[in-house]
């Protein structure tokens, strides 16, 4: 008897523009998973915060990296994607704390390319004034942390067959 293939949970990780929800949307079709964007998991008070141009403190991300955690881990069994800067070493590791399978996409880009990005985009609540705070906060993926880095600035399909072929051999 087998035992079958654990289900993939995946964290896109980066900062903001990196194109964290349009991979992960992409990558969990490819895997047969839901996807979550880790932004609905905001307390209103984050929203407010960011929208306002102030970066949010180590503070105000625990309860956020929690509950984006707690979904993690309800969908351990069942595979999920989710969209989330998880920009240091330690709010990975609480989201590991939940989920200690959980696989990182780093996706990793140039400041003038998400500058650009988030320039154009009207939808989001995060304003280009804290790319900055984003990029100071960003700690890469260690050597011993399970993952893959890519560079997001290439296709959309590029980037996610890179990350699927890292998902499906670990």
């Amino acid at each position: 008897m087998t035992t079958p293939a654990a289900a993939p949970v995946i964290v896109v990780m980066g900062a903001s523009g990196c194109g964290k929800s349009t991979i992960g949307q992409a990558l969990a079709e490819r895997l047969g998973v839901a996807f979550a964007d880790a932004d609905d998991f905001h307390p209103p008070a984050n929203i407010q915060k960011m929208s306002q141009g102030t970066p949010l403190t180590d503070e105000d991300r625990a309860p956020w990296l929690t509950a984006v955690g707690e979904e993690l881990d309800r969908n351990t069994l069942t595979g999920i994607v989710i969209a989330c800067s998880a920009l240091k070493t330690a709010y990975r590791d609480l989201l590991r704390a939940h989920a200690p399978r959980v696989f990182f996409v780093h996706l990793d880009v140039t400041r003038q390319v998400l500058a650009n990005r988030m320039v154009v985009r009207s939808e989001h609540f995060m304003p280009l004034t804290l790319l900055e705070s984003q990029l100071a906060t960003l700690e890469p993926l260690t050597p011993d942390e399970t993952g893959l880095t890519v560079n997001a600035d290439q296709p959309v399909e590029h980037i996610a067959t890179l990350a699927e072929q890292a998902i499906r051999t670990r």
